[in-house]
């Protein structure tokens, strides 16, 4: 069993901030990768940011430069920081990790149950 949960979403005016925030907990051995992915109505789901556990991260070209994320390793935990909300990145945000189970050795996926944000004009 594995657990994922999100806070932090919420409605913000355009210009402001929120933070995300991801923990996961369960029968977790190791984790490789965690993400921040968003779905705004009627589009597919897109990444956002990812960052392994080495720290390397990855953003969308949309969100370079506003968004950030970081992670902490002990706590299992992943957080995105977004700074100048637009209109646009109103969305559900979906938190996802890579991860190994004990006594397993492949590399599973899973999703948070995704929190809105919604950014007004």
């Amino acid at each position: 069993q594995v657990q994922l949960v999100e806070s932090g979403g919420g409605l913000v005016q355009a210009g402001g901030s929120l933070r995300l925030s991801c923990a996961a907990s369960g029968s977790i051995f190791s984790i490789k990768a965690m993400g921040w992915y968003r779905q705004a109505p009627g589009k597919q789901r897109e990444l956002v940011a990812a960052i392994t556990s080495g720290g390397s991260t990855n953003y969308a070209d949309s969100v370079k430069g506003r968004f950030t994320i970081s992670r902490d390793n002990a706590k299992n935990t992943v957080y995105l920081q977004m700074n100048s909300l637009k209109p646009e990145d109103t969305a559900v945000y979906y938190c996802s990790i890579r991860f190994q189970m004990w006594s397993r050795p492949e590399w599973l996926d899973y999703w948070g149950q995704g929190t809105q944000v919604t950014v007004s004009s």
